[in-house]
């Protein structure tokens, strides 16, 4: 009987009131959820962390869960169980995910059918929790909003962590000219080495004219921008005609001259996956297992967490030195 009451229950990260990192609680008596119609439930091997989860967390962000929840989106694992109607999965199938229900930072996680894919060999778990936000993000800023094209020109800005190593590498993929920025000489090499033709190094003071000047007079068609409060207004100036800024992450208000878009005839878009219809979610997972299966999508891990350390993990996404890759929890 102690057997069967043990595994009834997991740990998980639960939030019971908005804040700094410290109000992210590892419990270990939570019920392991059940999966119900067009639902599976997943042994969770990794969690990737991303930014905006510090953001709801903090309470600052539009979207506000229920309290108390369980944080976390991109999970990788293995299908435990599976709920009426689901035909695409089994017991035992490797899978990852976009979102979940019940929250990734778990031993288990309850997610809809239709936000899982299945989980190609090639790749291990922790890539695979690397997968979800940060490629789909990517996928939905170039092309779905972006309308970017073989042959235009890609800045990324910030492109040594999760979302911008997948932009990077899907950009290659697709015929773009690629250029990033990281904040360390480590960070500028894993962009070269992911896709980027061109690094440059965002710390330094001059890095914009070191952009222009590599661009020459055309400027850059596309800027995906993880980091607008800061960057936005120096975006418009590296613009080319007609080109867009993707807005991907902003921590914070900015100040900017509308003329700068006027004078290009420029367009500033922002991006949400949540956003995104299934047609849209459907066409990013094609894409990107295609990626997998192709060879160019090879996710990179960057800093790993046991679930014990989720509150070092939310302190270093935000304070960290330099971005190197996709941060993982692992259960």
């Amino acid at each position: 009987i102690a057997m069967a009451a043990t595994r009834s229950v997991m740990r998980a990260v639960r939030v019971f009131e908005f804040g700094g990192p410290e109000v992210l609680k590892l419990q270990s008596d939570v019920l392991i959820p059940h999966p119900k119609e067009d639902q599976v439930l997943i042994k969770v091997h990794a969690c990737g962390v991303n930014p905006v989860e510090t953001y709801i967390r903090s309470g600052n962000y539009a979207r506000k869960p229920a309290l108390p929840y369980t944080p976390g989106s991109d999970v990788a694992g293995v299908i435990e169980g599976v709920g009426e109607h689901v035909t695409a999965f089994k017991k035992g199938d490797r899978v990852f995910t976009i979102s979940t229900i019940s929250g990734g930072y778990a031993d288990y996680a309850v997610a809809a059918a239709n936000r899982v894919f299945p989980l190609s060999d090639k790749l291990d778990f922790r890539q695979g929790a690397a997968i979800g936000i940060p490629y789909f993000t990517a996928y939905r800023a170039l092309f779905q909003k972006g309308r970017a094209k073989a042959g235009e020109s890609v800045l990324v800005h910030g492109a040594s962590g999760g979302v911008g190593i997948a932009t990077c590498q899907i950009a290659r993929a697709r015929g773009l000219k690629v250029l990033g920025t990281a904040g360390t000489e480590e960070g500028m090499n894993m962009v070269l080495r992911n896709g980027a033709h061109q690094a440059f190094n965002h710390r330094e003071a001059n890095y914009i004219d070191k952009i222009k000047e590599y661009m020459g007079t055309e400027g850059v068609d596309i800027i995906i921008e993880m980091l607008s409060n800061v960057n936005l207004a120096a975006d418009l100036q590296l613009l080319s005609y007609a080109g867009r800024v993707m807005v991907v992450g902003c921590r914070g208000p900015i100040e900017i001259n509308p003329r700068d878009t006027m004078s290009k005839e420029s367009s500033i878009i922002g991006v949400s996956l949540f956003l995104a219809t299934e047609e849209e979610r459907s066409e990013c997972a094609t894409a990107l297992l295609d990626g997998v299966e192709a060879g160019w999508l090879k996710p990179i891990v960057g800093s790993e967490y046991p679930l014990e350390k989720v509150v070092k993990a939310h302190e270093d996404i935000i304070h960290s030195s330099g971005a190197r890759g996709k941060m993982v929890l692992l259960p």
